[in-house]
């Protein structure tokens, strides 16, 4: 009977940690900072403006984040950074402690006194969220970090020194260039200054006010791009620096001062905030509490929901009222569209109006929806209208107002598809993009299809009729590129021609064919919104299993000029780069969804670790990690808007999904095993459900879905 007892304690102690209050502990940031992961290290909190963390030497492509976990170099410790993008910017607004004389340059690691950096040890890290330590070798000084959403706060542990200091360096973005920036010494305690830059971002401004706990003995200027703060020092001194950002203005900073950080830069101000920080990460990471027998399952899940809250991130100053608007930055359409958002409106409805309103805010500045938004910039990456998806899928779900704020909201997007820019007008001449005409045509006429495709429907259910048939048209696209000899998608001339040369469908030359960080195998599946016209192009059923089939076993060389995007194959689906997400979950159209399951599985258990290697591709942003979070409950959005979540398998014994409302959406897969990923039946809310996709409106309603696996396939 007493073991009895101490099994059920046990039991209860595990189901208590997932379950419990501090869901932080479950989260491992240094999850994605190896190998071409590229997430952010450092102090934050949930879509705040300020990510506070270490910025190496390097610019290169592997440290687009500011840092790299093979690196162990530090040139300060920046307030603005990217997580998981492919392309590098940012690293703003850097502060750096030291002691004695330094050169005032990013310098390199071939000459240790080439610059301000020093070495720093992994052994002597901590990273959680909202919280990040380090020890900085050279100066032998003490580096503890966190946030707020517009306030970053240091707290410096010095050495006795009459030559103590703090760098402030407007001069080393990560990969940019300053245009212009100023550093003004306000009084004993305050410095504020701005950083024009240019770079991703081409018109990057960003201002900052900066309050020490300590008396500033000395300051210097050096070229308006460094400024440096002096002070004596006892041994373990502490100073804390508190730094406030704004978009708008010096004066804006010191009010998100004032409203976020007013206490004094002391150790209390710092370990509250440290706790507040760690609060507001519990609370966004409660919104979905499991139930798993797989700790590295429990970690890689919770770790991925902080992924995917690092960005969008807030760009605005603090609202004057609460119901003031916040607008959003960090855009990274192309990739989080397909199920980052999907994901958002299921746990973040309270986030939706903001999202939309800020995408109607950038329409409205620069005459069509964003593409990829960065700091106020439109940098035009990748392919596509990917917001239009994103804005058709919030409609349909109900989170734009009908009347006159849904016409506004359609007109932004018929305008945005409407354009003559990236090749938009060739969709109108031609109804195609023809290779002759415009690099990457075939990737951008199938992105743009998908965005019609999703702006159909919300014509459809505007009752714009004419428009609902032009885009419903133009969203077949992909018939224009399918070569049935071949079975591919291929580039097409403006004279309706196939390139002429043979097709190698493996061949992925980076930006100079026709396939956007893809080739044939990939892009051929890229139609979501049509998957039985796909079906029939193939001619059929079989035909098409066959192909789809081959996808996962076929093996071939990339070439030399391949995109490093391309990773993480399964024969030729490359689960490393988003326009392969959805074709595992094809299956289930045409009656096959045990081989979802059993790839899913796969996907799940080869492409997902809790090392720090443990992305198969760049995090894109939250979009790699939202895939994983969806299919481990057993769903995923295939179609790009209308919220219909496609069944695949649950590797979570439960999740509760707190839909809002004071509801909750839960899921059960019973039986549940590595052996045991094959579904056999489900229930919804007690009774006998035989679809093969579940609808965002049950879904938000509340309620319970309960899988019951076996390790057969269920055919």
């Amino acid at each position: 009977m007493k073991h009895k007892i101490f099994t059920l304690f046990c039991a209860m102690l595990f189901v208590g940690s997932v379950y419990g209050a501090d869901l932080t502990k479950y989260v491992d940031p240094r999850i994605g900072t190896g190998g071409h992961g590229h997430v952010f290290m450092g102090a934050n909190v949930p879509f705040g403006l300020v990510q506070l963390g270490p910025t190496s030497i390097p610019t290169s492509w592997d440290w687009t984040s500011g840092y790299h976990v093979s690196d162990t170099t530090v040139i300060g410790f920046s307030h603005l950074h990217l997580s998981g993008t492919g392309c590098n910017d940012l690293g703003d607004i850097t502060f750096m402690p030291v002691v004695g004389d330094v050169t005032l340059a990013r310098g390199n690691e071939q000459d240790p006194h080439s610059g301000l950096w020093s070495y720093f040890s992994h052994a002597s890290e901590v990273s959680k969220p909202g919280y990040y330590k380090t020890f900085l070798e050279r100066y032998n000084i003490g580096v503890e970090l966190t946030a707020t959403k517009r306030v970053g706060l240091h707290k410096y542990t010095f050495p006795q020194a009459w030559d103590a200091s703090i760098v402030i360096d407007l001069a080393n973005g990560n990969g940019d260039t300053t245009i212009f920036s100023s550093i003004v010494h306000e009084n004993d305690s305050v410095v504020s200054g701005y950083r024009h830059s240019k770079g991703w971002a081409d018109n990057q401004k960003i201002y900052f006010t900066a309050t020490f706990s300590k008396p500033i003995k000395r300051f210097v200027v050096s070229g308006r791009k460094y400024g440096v703060v002096f002070f004596d020092t006892n041994e373990g001194e502490e100073v804390y620096v508190k730094v406030a950002l704004s978009p708008t203005s010096i004066a804006e900073a010191k009010w998100n001062m004032v409203k976020e950080c007013a206490a004094s830069a002391n150790d209390d101000t710092f370990q509250q905030t440290i706790a507040q920080a760690n609060k507001a990460w519990n609370d966004e990471l409660s919104k979905i509490k499991i139930k798993t027998n797989d700790k590295k399952v429990q970690t890689i899940f919770y770790t991925a929901m902080y992924h995917t809250m690092i960005a969008p991130s807030e760009f605005c100053d603090v609202p004057l009222i609460a119901s003031d608007v916040v607008n959003y930055t960090t855009l990274s359409l192309w990739d989080t569209y397909r199920a980052a958002h999907p994901l958002m409106t299921l746990i973040h409805p309270e986030k939706m109006k903001n999202m939309i309103t800020s995408f109607i805010d950038i329409y409205l500045k620069q005459g069509k929806l964003p593409v990829w938004h960065l700091m106020g910039c439109e940098t035009n990456c990748m392919v596509g209208n990917p917001a239009i998806p994103v804005v058709a899928d919030a409609i349909l779900k109900g989170y734009v107002k009908e009347g006159l704020e849904m016409e506004f909201t359609y007109e932004a997007m018929r305008t945005s598809a409407m354009l003559d820019e990236r090749g938009l007008k060739y969709m109108k001449e031609y109804g195609y993009i023809p290779y002759d005409k415009e690099g990457e045509g075939l990737s951008k006429a199938m992105e743009y299809g998908i965005a019609d495709w999703a702006l159909a429907q919300v014509a459809l259910k505007l009752g714009k009729t004419d428009d609902y048939n032009y885009f419903l048209k133009r969203s077949k696209v992909y018939q224009y590129y399918f070569d049935k000899e071949t079975g591919f998608m291929r580039g097409l001339s403006s004279e309706g021609k196939f390139r002429e040369e043979p097709l190698n469908p493996f061949h992925a030359k980076h930006r100079e064919n026709d396939y956007t960080e893809g080739n044939a195998w990939q892009y051929t599946w890229l139609v979501p919104h049509d998957v039985q016209g796909l079906v029939d192009l193939f001619g059929g059923t079989e035909k098409f299993i066959s192909k789809l089939d081959s996808l996962f076993i076929v093996e071939g060389d990339l070439g030399k000029d391949a995109s490093p995007d391309i990773s993480g194959l399964i024969g030729q689906y490359a689960h490393g780069n988003e326009p392969s997400h959805h074709i595992i979950y094809l299956y289930p159209y045409v009656g096959q969804a045990w081989k979802t399951q059993e790839k899913v599985r796969e996907v799940l258990e080869t492409m997902y670790t809790d090392q720090p290697d443990g992305l198969s591709g760049n995090e894109d942003v939250g979009q790699m990690s939202a895939w994983y979070i969806l299919s481990a409950m057993g769903l995923y959005q295939v179609e790009p808007a209308g919220g219909k979540y496609i069944f695949g398998s649950p590797i979570l014994n439960e999740a509760v999904i707190n839909v809002g409302n004071g509801k909750t959406f839960k899921i059960v897969a019973k039986n549940n095993s590595a052996e045991n990923k094959y579904v056999q039946k489900m229930y919804l809310n007690g009774k006998l459900y035989e679809n093969f996709y579940i609808d965002f409106a049950t879904i938000h309603a509340g309620g319970k879905l309960e899988f019951v696996m076996g390790n057969e396939p269920k055919k």
